[in-house]
Formats: structure tokens, C-alpha cells, sequence
């Protein structure tokens, strides 16, 4: 069995969740290796925990997604919430050999799932300590553009990091983001305002999301003003998305166009709350410099930032409540034309470096060297 499984599952239960004697963890895989589970149900049992596991396949979701209806969504979410409320830790594995197998569900069958399985997935982000990371694929490997090999080295050197070594300059950027009322974020057809006034920061340096990376808040709800354009790629609900544009007026988007306008608008109009913002984010990993069209690994590039129609988090909380939360990612460095952060009026990071001293040490060249 691959050693790298181990170290990896050595992270995720030891950094990311602490698992401990006697607290049950549910496994969630999508489409990962048998070898991967096996590691980190040796290593639970190492701890003392008590594993338990749920193994998904694309094709089978895609299947009941086209013809599930509310009496079966019902019915299984009720067994899957009463699941998750009897686990203590949550850790999810989710593969992927085509990013797009649920791109011909209709959209409102995507919705009606999405809503079914929402005080699920609500109660293992609030109540659980949990770590959710994708897993290395053939798929993956073609989205960044790197052989399969390679992309693989690179997985596993950013997810066995040692995040512990983000923690001062987190803690500083977050005690920053306490104290700050407006945003200002300039680039290019970017132009956009908005206060984090009495919103919590929260740190994120591996105890959530493997990568990981970053700072986030939440704007208040009603404060967004401006014009925000992403230059990352996105995939959402299995449909690929490019240079989106949202256009805000009192916190809500008026107007939003991109690669797929019509869907675009189609998932902003699930409910009320879904053209709102529910986070934003500064994201610092430094092994991450180019999207590769996923989340998990795009939010956390250095140099870029997130911001999120759809539901806020409890902890970072301005009240949003939606089905979605669509984390779309613009990056600031050179490379990807440049940008700049405004907290309070000073100048936080321009072309994706951070100009503060105390912020300095989440710069990639600070972050590397160290290693």
C-alpha cells in the first residue's frame, strides 16, 4: 500500500481533527481508492476512535439524481441527518473521474437535492469537527494540466504540508479583520466595496479543508456595492463557468453574465438568499499558483481571493441564509493581471503580496523557504 496514504491520513486525523479514544468518524469517499479508506481506518483505530464508512460512485449519484423524488430525498436525508448526528468527526474523500458526470441533471433536480440534504450538510459544518479534500484523479491531472505523475507528487506535498507553519500570520491577518469596517478591492473590471464590520475572521490553515490556506469573513449582508470580475474558471452543480461578472447594489447582484449566463442566472434565483454574499476570503497557499476548475484547490491560491453568493457560515455569520454557497475565486497576482486590498483605507496586498510586516509571512517566499 502506498506510504503516502498513511502520512496523509496521519494528517487528517491527527492536525486537521484530533481524533480521540471513543469518538466515532464517518469516512464519506467519492470514487477513492480502497487503499486510502483502509489507512485511515487503521489509523483511527491507532488513535482509538471508532471508524465508520460510506463509499459513493459518480455514475450511481448521477443515476438517482434524475429521477429521486421529494418522498425519497425526504426519507434518506432523515437517516443521513440522524447519521451525522450521532458521529463526532467527519472526514470526506471526494474523487472525481469527469467533473462534469451530473452536467445533463436538470436544474431542478439539482436544486431539490440540494435542498433535501441541506440541514445535513448545515449540521455537520456547525455541530462536527470535520475535513473535507478532494482526491488525486486522471480527471484532475487534465484540469491543471500536469501528467498524471506530477500532479499526483504535487497532491500529495500540499496536502502533507505542515500547515502549523501559516499560524502567525494568520492569527495576525485575522486580528486585522476584526478590527476592519470597509473593503476596497480594485483590478482589472473590478471596482468593489463593502464592511466586515463586527463579523468575525476565521483561520483556516488545515484543520478544515485539505489544502488549505486561508482567512475568511463575511461582508455585511446589505454593504456590497460595485463590480467584481472573476478570473478563475468555476464548475458548479456539474457546469463549467468563465469569466463571470456580478454587479452589486446594496449587497445583492443585479446583474451577473459569464460563460453560461442563463444557468449562471438559473442558480442565483434558487431561493432569495442566493444572490447575497455569504463569505470572503484571502487565500495564501503557496504550493497553489493557476486554477485547475476545482474549489478546494482554487480558493486557496496564493495571491487570490473568494467571494461567495449564498450561505454565510455560522461562525462568520451575516445572516444569509441560501441552498448554495458558490465560492468564485479571483486571483491578484501578475500573472493574472494584478489587484489590490484596501482594509480601512491602507494598502493590505497589491499583486497578491501582502505589504503589512506582520502579513508578510504568508507570502509564498516566506511560506517556502521555510520548508
Amino acid at each position: 500500500m502506498d506510504s503516502r496514504y498513511f502520512d496523509l491520513a496521519k494528517v487528517l486525523t491527527g492536525h486537521s481533527t484530533k481524533v480521540k479514544k471513543g469518538e466515532k468518524v464517518l469516512i464519506e469517499t467519492f470514487d477513492v481508492p480502497d487503499g486510502m479508506v483502509i489507512a485511515l481506518i487503521r489509523i483511527i483505530r491507532k488513535k482509538g476512535g471508532i471508524p465508520f464508512v460510506t463509499n459513493y460512485h459518480a455514475p450511481v449519484t448521477r443515476e438517482l439524481l434524475l429521477e429521486a423524488s421529494d418522498d425519497q430525498y425526504a426519507y434518506d436525508s432523515e437517516i443521513k441527518l440522524k447519521q451525522m448526528q450521532g458521529i463526532d468527526i467527519y472526514i470526506a474523500l471526494r474523487g472525481a473521474n469527469n467533473i462534469f458526470d451530473t452536467s445533463d441533471v436538470p436544474g431542478d433536480r439539482m436544486q431539490r437535492a440540494t435542498k433535501h440534504y441541506r440541514p445535513v450538510q448545515d449540521y455537520r459544518v456547525q455541530k462536527t469537527r470535520w475535513v473535507v479534500l478532494r482526491w488525486p484523479t486522471s480527471a484532475m491531472a487534465q484540469q491543471a494540466q500536469m501528467s498524471t505523475e506530477a500532479f499526483e507528487d504535487f497532491y500529495f506535498r500540499v496536502c502533507t504540508m505542515d500547515y502549523g507553519r501559516m499560524t502567525v500570520g494568520m492569527d495576525s491577518l485575522k486580528k486585522l479583520m476584526d478590527q476592519t469596517d470597509k473593503v476596497e478591492i480594485k483590478g482589472e473590471g473590478t471596482d468593489l466595496r463593502f464592511s466586515i464590520a463586527g463579523i468575525d475572521a476565521i483561520t483556516c490553515g488545515g484543520d478544515r479543508n485539505i489544502p488549505d490556506g486561508e482567512v475568511f469573513s463575511c461582508p455585511v449582508k446589505d454593504s456590497v456595492e460595485g463590480v467584481l470580475q472573476f478570473n478563475a474558471p468555476t464548475v458548479y452543480q456539474g457546469t463549467s463557468f468563465d469569466n463571470i461578472r456580478l454587479v452589486f447594489e446594496k449587497g445583492k447582484v443585479v446583474e451577473a453574465t459569464g460563460s453560461n449566463t442563463a444557468r449562471l442566472n438559473e442558480i442565483l434565483d434558487t431561493d432569495a438568499g442566493a444572490r447575497y454574499i455569504g463569505e470572503f476570503s484571502l487565500g495564501f497557499n503557496p504550493y497553489i499558483t493557476h486554477p485547475m476548475r476545482d474549489i478546494l484547490f482554487d480558493e486557496k491560491i496564493a495571491g487570490s481571493f473568494h467571494f461567495t453568493p449564498g450561505q454565510a457560515y455560522e461562525e462568520a455569520d451575516n445572516g444569509n441564509r441560501s441552498q448554495i454557497h458558490w465560492d468564485m475565486v479571483c486571483i491578484q497576482t501578475p500573472e493574472f493581471g494584478g489587484g489590490e486590498v484596501w482594509f480601512d483605507g491602507e494598502l493590505i496586498r497589491k499583486d497578491g503580496q501582502f505589504v503589512p510586516e506582520d502579513l508578510q509571512q504568508l507570502n509564498p517566499e516566506y511560506l517556502l523557504a521555510e520548508n
